[in-house]
C-alpha cells in the first residue's frame, strides 16, 4: 500500500501536466462536476495512479502515460522575469523556451529582472520541490560587478553575516578577484540577497550573472540560449536533492 501512495498523485496535478489546462483550471474542472474518475466523480485533492479512466463532460480524455521529463537550462539575459507570464506585458524568461517545448515547464528557483546568468527549467515536480526547499542548501554561485571598489573585508563580513533591514545574509564564500569584482556562493536562496548586501555598503551592482547552481555550469551557453541537460547533470542534481535535509525527512534548523 506505501509503494502505490508513493506513485500516486493529485488529479490536479496529472491532469495540468498532461497539457489539459492550468493546475488552478483543473482544480475548478473537478469542483464543478465535471471530472470523473472511473465510475465515480472526482474529488478535489483525489489521487490517481495514471492508469485510470479519466474523463470531462464525459468523454474520456488520452492522456500521455509515458510524460516526457524536460529538464532545461536557460542563459537568462538581463531585463527578464523569472515568472511564466507578467500581467504587464514585460518579457518573461519562458517565453524563451516555451515555442520549442510542448511540455508545461515551470523555473527552479528565480532571478530578478535585472540579474542574467542559469535558470533551471522542468516539468518535474518532485525535483523541483526538492531544489527549491529552503533547507536544500544547493549552492548557486554568482558573478558580481559593482560600480565602486568593495569595501575592506567585505568577504570576511559578508561570511560571517551582513544584517540588512533587519535580516541577516550570509555567504558560503566570496572570492575577490579586482577592486570592484567578486565571485559570490550563496545556499540560502534569500530575495535579491547580493543586492541587498551591496545596498547596506552603498553600491549597486553593474552586473550580476549566476553562472553555476549546484554541479550545472556551463560557461559556453550563449545570452538567451538554452540546452537540454545532459543525463549526467539530471543525474547529479537529483542525487543532490535526493541527499538535502528535506529528503531525508530533517527540518531546517
Amino acid at each position: 500500500m506505501k509503494q502505490l501512495e508513493e506513485k500516486s498523485i493529485r488529479l490536479h496535478v496529472f491532469l495540468a501536466s498532461s497539457g489539459i489546462a492550468s493546475r488552478r483550471a483543473c482544480e475548478d474542472l473537478i469542483r464543478q462536476g465535471r471530472v470523473s474518475v472511473d465510475d465515480h466523480l472526482a474529488n478535489i485533492g483525489e489521487k490517481i495512479r495514471g492508469d485510470e479512466r479519466i474523463a470531462i463532460d464525459g468523454a474520456t480524455i488520452v492522456l500521455n502515460r509515458e510524460k516526457r521529463l524536460r529538464y532545461i537550462l536557460l542563459n537568462k539575459p538581463k531585463g527578464y522575469l523569472s515568472s511564466s507570464s507578467d500581467p504587464f506585458g514585460r518579457p518573461c524568461a519562458l517565453e524563451l523556451i516555451a515555442a520549442s517545448i510542448p511540455e508545461r515547464l515551470y523555473n527552479i528557483g528565480r532571478l530578478d529582472q535585472w540579474s542574467s546568468g542559469l535558470l533551471l527549467f522542468t516539468n518535474d515536480g518532485d525535483l523541483a520541490a526538492k531544489l527549491m526547499h529552503p533547507s536544500s542548501e544547493i549552492e548557486k554561485e554568482y558573478f558580481v560587478n559593482t560600480d565602486e571598489p568593495l569595501p575592506e573585508g567585505f568577504a570576511s563580513k559578508f561570511i560571517h553575516g551582513v544584517v540588512h533591514e533587519g535580516v541577516r545574509y550570509r555567504a558560503q564564500s566570496v572570492r575577490q578577484t579586482a577592486p570592484d569584482k567578486a565571485y559570490v556562493i550563496l545556499i540560502e536562496g534569500k530575495n535579491r540577497e547580493i543586492r541587498r548586501v551591496l545596498e547596506h555598503f552603498g553600491l549597486r551592482a553593474q552586473a550580476l550573472e549566476r553562472i553555476r547552481i549546484g554541479p550545472i555550469k556551463d560557461m559556453k551557453l550563449p545570452s538567451g540560449a538554452w540546452r537540454e541537460l545532459t543525463q549526467n547533470e539530471v543525474e547529479a542534481l537529483k542525487s543532490l536533492a535526493n541527499n538535502s535535509p528535506i529528503a531525508s525527512g530533517g527540518r531546517p534548523t
